[in-house]
């Protein structure tokens, strides 16, 4: 009887030493890894809050960016709380499986009842163990998958916020390319108004519209009624055109041709306004270039007849201002135009 006792407790006494052995290595490898979640789900928390402040101005498609990785944090956060409650419980598992190999002496004098019961208890506990271990190496898995998403998110983030400051630049640059644009037409009025000072008042007049210079030749001034001849007065104006022009290569010229709403009634080879109109600003052209170094390629003569009038009343002074040819200066934008195709 003796044998069998002793037999049954060396058996109690085994199991009970194999189911004790918790590696500590293993253990202390769970507590590092813990660690090191913490210290990334930190460094990442940092970051994406840098990010937000720094990319706060970006486009919609950037917020919408933004309030992901915030939901990813938020995310991780909550899991990792989820870990500390769990390690938590894990340590305290591993108090009270001490605390039952403390009592293992106990054990051995004990019932068989008694040993029974404390057995079951350790593999109720053990199980539990390996649950908590379980749930700790997915919660593991999860933080690393958020992670691989907010480094995707922070490298999205980084393509927006490099191509809008690509696009700054081009803006930036652009402007800059408007700003001295407008400059030079600017100076160029001004260099146009005094070479026809000794004409402003007595049918012409020069101004600024939209980026160009508008020099207006009223009728009187180039031409007779309902002729396409033009008179000394406009042709000596013409001619204090031509320096200027030739001393700026990068602006472009059009001539226009306009008349009033009263249909042509001559006779010869004009048939309408659109007839006179033209012929009225192909004479300026052939004015212009005859002599001078202007290239034929910058100037384009054109007839609008009756259909852009400057004042649509049906009155003498109104079809008097109507009857006009103008020579519009153009900044030739081909640079401007290579930035916006760029972009």
């Amino acid at each position: 009887m003796r044998i069998k006792f002793f037999l049954v407790n060396a058996s109690v006494l085994a199991l009970i030493a194999m189911l004790s052995c918790v590696p500590a290595k293993e253990f202390q490898e769970l507590q590092d890894k813990n660690m090191k979640c913490e210290e990334e789900r930190d460094r990442l928390s940092t970051e994406n809050e840098s990010l937000t402040v720094k990319n706060s101005e970006l486009e919609s498609k950037n917020r919408l960016l933004q309030i992901k990785t915030d939901a990813l944090t938020a995310d991780s956060v909550n899991r990792m709380v989820q870990f500390n409650l769990i390690n938590d419980e894990l340590v305290q598992l591993k108090e009270r499986y001490s605390s039952l190999q403390s009592i293992q002496g106990n054990v051995i004098s004990g019932s068989k009842e008694e040993t029974r019961r404390l057995l079951e208890q350790i593999q109720k506990n053990q199980l539990e163990l390996q649950e908590k271990e379980d749930a700790l190496k997915e919660l593991e898995r999860k933080l690393y998958q958020r992670r691989i998403g907010l480094d995707q998110v922070q490298a999205n983030l980084n393509a927006m916020k490099e191509e809008l400051e690509a696009r700054n630049a081009r803006l930036i640059e652009l402007e800059n390319m408007l700003n001295r644009k407008d400059s030079v037409m600017q100076a160029l009025r001004s260099t146009v108004a005094n070479a026809l000072f000794g004409f402003e008042g007595k049918g012409l007049s020069v101004s600024m519209q939209n980026g160009k210079v508008y020099v207006s030749l009223e009728e009187k001034l180039m031409f007779k009624s309902g002729k396409y001849e033009i008179d000394a007065k406009g042709a000596s104006a013409i001619k204090q055109l031509i320096p200027v022009l030739e001393q700026n290569p990068n602006i472009n010229i059009t001539v226009e041709g306009h008349t009033d709403d009263v249909p042509y009634r001559g006779s010869g080879d004009l048939l309408d306004n659109w007839d006179l109109s033209t012929k009225r600003a192909t004479t300026i052209v052939r004015l212009l270039l005859k002599g001078s170094k202007i290239d034929p390629v910058r100037v384009t003569a054109a007839g609008r007849s009756q259909y852009l009038p400057i004042d649509k009343a049906k009155t003498s002074e109104a079809r008097q201002k109507n009857r006009r040819t103008e020579i519009i200066l153009t900044p030739k934008m081909d640079e401007v135009l290579k930035l916006l195709e760029s972009n």
